[in-house]
C-alpha cells in the first residue's frame, strides 16, 4: 500500500480481520439495507445475483485492505456483471444500479469505521487509518463500477440490437397496414396500440460509438418519463445512431409542443428529434410516424445556412405540416415560392432583411407597431420596409396573405434551397 505506513497498514488489516469474524452478520446486515432502499432492483429472479455481487465486494475490499491487493489488479465479481446484464436486458436504469453500489458502500463504511474506532483509541492513528481507508475504498468503487456500467452499456446495446431485430419486423408489418392482431402485437411489443401515440424519429447527427443506440433508447425513456407518459415508449433501433420511437400518452389526444421542445432541448445535446402530431389507434400509430419521416426529410433537405434546420434540436409537424408536405417535389416548391415572392425570393441580404420584416409583420396581425417592437425598429422604418416589399412582389400584402404566409415559412426552413442566387447586392 503506498503511501501508507506500516502502523496505518497494521490497523487495516486488524480492521478487515475484526470485519471477517462476523462476516455473515455484517453483508446480511448491509443486504438488509438494501432491501429497504432500492425499490425496483429488489425484486425478480435477479434479486439473488445482487446479494452474491455485494458479498463478493465485500470480501474483496476486505483483502484490500488486510493483504494490500493492488486496485488495478481487481476486477468485479461474475455475479456483479452477470447482474448488470440483466438489468440492461430489462432496461432499468443504470443510475439504479450505480445507487445501489453508493448504499452499499456507505454501510460497509460504517461497519468498518465503528471497527477501526473499536480497536484504536489514539487519535492520530486513527485519524491516518480512516484517510488511508477512505482513499482506498472510494478507489475501489470507482474501479468496479466503471466495469459494471461498461458492462451494463455493452449488453444493453447487444440487447437492443438482438430486440430491434423482431421488433422492427413486427412494427414494419404494422406500418404496411397487413392485417393485425392486435392483442398479439401488443403482447409482442409490449406497447398498446389502442391509445393515443406522438411518433418520434431520433438520430445522432455525428459519428458516434456502438453505443449510439443504447444512448437514444435512454434518451427516449427519459423523455418519456418528464414528458408524463403512462408507460415506456415503443423503440425501434435503425443502425447505430438513429431509431423511430412512439411516446405512448394513453387517452390525452395533445401535447404542449412548447414543453416537448424544451424538454428535448434540455436533455442529450447530441439528439435530434421529429416528432408527428397526436394521432390515435393503430392508423394514427401509422401516421404519426409518417409525419415525422416527413419532418426529418425536411431537415435533410434544409441549406447549411438555414439556422432553424441546423440548429434547432425539436422540429414537430404542426409546425411545418404545409412545407413537410409540399417538399415531396422540392422544384414545384421551389418555383411556387418564387413565384409568390417574386425579386424577394433573391438570396441576399437585403431581400434577407425584408423578408423578416414581412414575416413578422404577418406573424402580428399585420400590426405596424408590435413588427416594430419585435424587431427594435421605428414604426416608420416597419412601414417603409413592407411598403418596398409590396413594390418588389407587385401586390399588397393582404392580397395574398395566406400564399406569403406558407412561402416564408418555406424559406425559413430551407433557406437558400428555395432561394435565387443573385449576382449583385442591393444598395
Amino acid at each position: 500500500m503506498a503511501g501508507a505506513t506500516p502502523e496505518t497498514e497494521k490497523l487495516l488489516t486488524a480492521v478487515a480481520a475484526g470485519m471477517r469474524a462476523h462476516l455473515s452478520d455484517l453483508t446480511g446486515g448491509i443486504w438488509e439495507q438494501l432491501l429497504a432502499e432500492l425499490g425496483p432492483l429488489r425484486d425478480g429472479g435477479g434479486a439473488g445475483l445482487l446479494q452474491a455481487g455485494m458479498t463478493a465486494h465485500v470480501a474483496t475490499l476486505l483483502d484490500v485492505f488486510e493483504y494490500g491487493v493492488p486496485l488495478d489488479t481487481v476486477e468485479g465479481p461474475a455475479a456483479a456483471h452477470e447482474y448488470a446484464r440483466r438489468l440492461a436486458q430489462s432496461g432499468t436504469p443504470v443510475h439504479a444500479l450505480i445507487r445501489a453500489y453508493r448504499l452499499g458502500h456507505r454501510s460497509l463504511l460504517q461497519a468498518c469505521l465503528a471497527e477501526l474506532h473499536r480497536q484504536c483509541i489514539e487519535e492520530e492513528a486513527s485519524v491516518a487509518a480512516t484517510s488511508r481507508m477512505l482513499a482506498l475504498s472510494f478507489d475501489y468503487i470507482d474501479r468496479v463500477t466503471e466495469q459494471v456500467i461498461d458492462v451494463y452499456q455493452r449488453e444493453r446495446d447487444r440487447w437492443l440490437r438482438n430486440e430491434c431485430a423482431g421488433r422492427t419486423a413486427r412494427v414494419r408489418d404494422i406500418l404496411a397496414a397487413r392485417e393485425v392482431d392486435l392483442d398479439g402485437a401488443e403482447s409482442a411489443l409490449g406497447y398498446r396500440l389502442r391509445q393515443h401515440h406522438l411518433g418520434l424519429v431520433a438520430w445522432l447527427p455525428t459519428a458516434h460509438d456502438r453505443a449510439g443506440v443504447a444512448r437514444l433508447d435512454r434518451f427516449t425513456s427519459g423523455l418519456a418519463e418528464l414528458l408524463d407518459c403512462p408507460a415506456r415508449p415503443l423503440f425501434v433501433g435503425q443502425g447505430r445512431a438513429a431509431a423511430w420511437a412512439w411516446l405512448p400518452l394513453g387517452s390525452r389526444d395533445r401535447i404542449s409542443w412548447a414543453r416537448l421542445s424544451s424538454t428535448v432541448e434540455n436533455a442529450d445535446p447530441s439528439v435530434r428529434v421529429c416528432a408527428g402530431s397526436v394521432e390515435p389507434g393503430i392508423e394514427g400509430f401509422r401516421r404519426t410516424h409518417r409525419q415525422a419521416l416527413r419532418v426529418q426529410e425536411l431537415t435533410a433537405l434544409a441549406s447549411p445556412d438555414c439556422h432553424d434546420c441546423r440548429d434547432c434540436r425539436c422540429t414537430a409537424y404542426a409546425r411545418v405540416a404545409p412545407i413537410a408536405m409540399m417538399s415531396a417535389n422540392i422544384d414545384d416548391l421551389r418555383s411556387w415560392v418564387r413565384s409568390v415572392l417574386g425579386p424577394l425570393a433573391d438570396d441576399d441580404e437585403h431581400c434577407a432583411r425584408l423578408r423578416e420584416t414581412l414575416r413578422v409583420f404577418l406573424d402580428t396581425g399585420c400590426s405596424y407597431t408590435a413588427t416594430g417592437s419585435s424587431q427594435i425598429l421605428h414604426r416608420n422604418t416597419v412601414q417603409y420596409r413592407i411598403r418596398k416589399a409590396e413594390e418588389a412582389m407587385g401586390y399588397a400584402v393582404q392580397e395574398r396573405r395566406t400564399d406569403l404566409d406558407v412561402a416564408l415559412l418555406a424559406v425559413e426552413h430551407l433557406g437558400s434551397v428555395l432561394l435565387r442566387k443573385s449576382d449583385t447586392e442591393h444598395a
